[in-house]
């Protein structure tokens, strides 16, 4: 697939330095103004306008018919939004944290994700469930990421942005998919300011999509692939830096999707390096980084990759203490390390 770097290439009045939540929250506008079948709910997404800010100003734009705040009852809304999609509606849902999807995953799995296949693609599920994940020093319960769980699904689409703007373009081309999508927005993303992303900072006013399933190269290099998603891109960049002052040259692609998986743009890239490090913030085990070296072997052979190295969240709880999540979880000094050790291997 073509990539390309993550933002666009002009400059002018109508672009801006926005933060994440501004990003979605504008995508969503634009959405429901183009198309009054797009509703939103979930809990504090009203009123608050999102725990981030991500629905900031939607309802008072579009009103409590198209942006309803609900009861904590995931189950029942998550249903309810699958039943309106059915009906040809448009419907984004907001699970506040991917951490509580597990109270609504019936709705997930056996009815978003199945529904058009069990019905020969007669009825549609043109749905969006909007959630965060991501490490920030909240403990066991509200620090996962879980794309790659929702990824072993059949039949959900799963993103997940790692720039303003992407986090733009993703969701609207998530809203206008005719098949389910899981949006998963990183917390650590949502508090970063506006003005402080190492890519795609600069966002146009005007609505435009990114596609689904499309990487992104957003550093060029030759001696070695690194493949990553979400805020670890930001992460993986910096230890790309790092790493040139060494004299190291990474190439870094930042995937966007976990489904549909771009492995063009990662073969292309891995044909060229011959060395392969996937870094994902997800648990290692059965998760992203074991697909895309497996997917990447099976494509290139094992002649063309003189390195692979996973390097991931272990499959332990993610800790309370922040000293120890930054232990477990990777970040720029342990990416730059791990490089290290693949020179010294080689």
């Amino acid at each position: 697939m073509t990539t390309t770097t993550g933002g666009p290439a002009r400059t002018g009045t109508d672009i801006r330095n926005i933060n994440v939540s501004q990003c979605v929250a504008e995508s969503l506008r634009l959405e429901m103004e183009r198309d009054d079948r797009v509703v939103v709910f979930g809990e504090d997404v009203g009123l608050q306008g999102g725990v981030f800010g991500s629905t900031r100003g939607l309802q008072k734009a579009f009103g409590r018919d198209r942006v309803r705040d609900t009861p904590i009852s995931e189950m029942a809304f998550t249903g309810a939004a699958v039943g309106l999609a059915m009906e040809g509606y448009r419907p984004v849902v907001e699970i506040m944290f991917v951490d509580f999807i597990g109270v609504c995953l019936e709705q997930v799995y056996n009815a978003a994700a199945k529904i058009r296949y069990m019905t020969g693609g007669r009825v549609g599920m043109p749905m969006v469930i909007k959630t965060a994940g991501g490490c920030i020093g909240s403990a066991a319960q509200h620090s996962q990421c879980l794309w790659g769980t929702f990824a072993h699904l059949p039949g959900l689409q799963v993103v997940a942005p790692s720039s303003p703007y992407d986090s733009k373009g993703l969701m609207a081309a998530a809203v206008r998919s005719d098949d389910p999508v899981v949006f998963i927005e990183h917390k650590g993303l949502l508090l970063q300011k506006a003005g402080s992303f190492t890519h795609g900072a600069q966002v146009p006013k005007e609505a435009y999509t990114v596609p689904l399933g499309q990487a992104s190269v957003v550093r060029s290099g030759s001696d070695l692939t690194l493949v990553t998603i979400s805020a670890t891109v930001g992460e993986s960049l910096h230890a790309a830096e790092e790493l040139a002052g060494e004299g190291v040259d990474v190439e870094v692609i930042d995937l966007r999707s976990v489904v549909p998986l771009d492995l063009d743009t990662v073969c292309a890239s891995v044909a060229r390096t011959g060395r392969l490090l996937v870094v994902d913030e997800d648990y290692l085990g059965f998760g992203l980084s074991g697909e895309v070296v497996t997917g990447v072997v099976e494509r290139l052979g094992t002649r063309a990759l003189r390195q692979v190295v996973r390097h991931g969240t272990p499959n332990v709880p993610v800790p309370a203490a922040l000293s120890l999540e930054q232990a477990v979880v990777p970040r720029r000094a342990s990416i730059a390390q791990a490089v290290r050790e693949m020179g010294r291997a080689s």
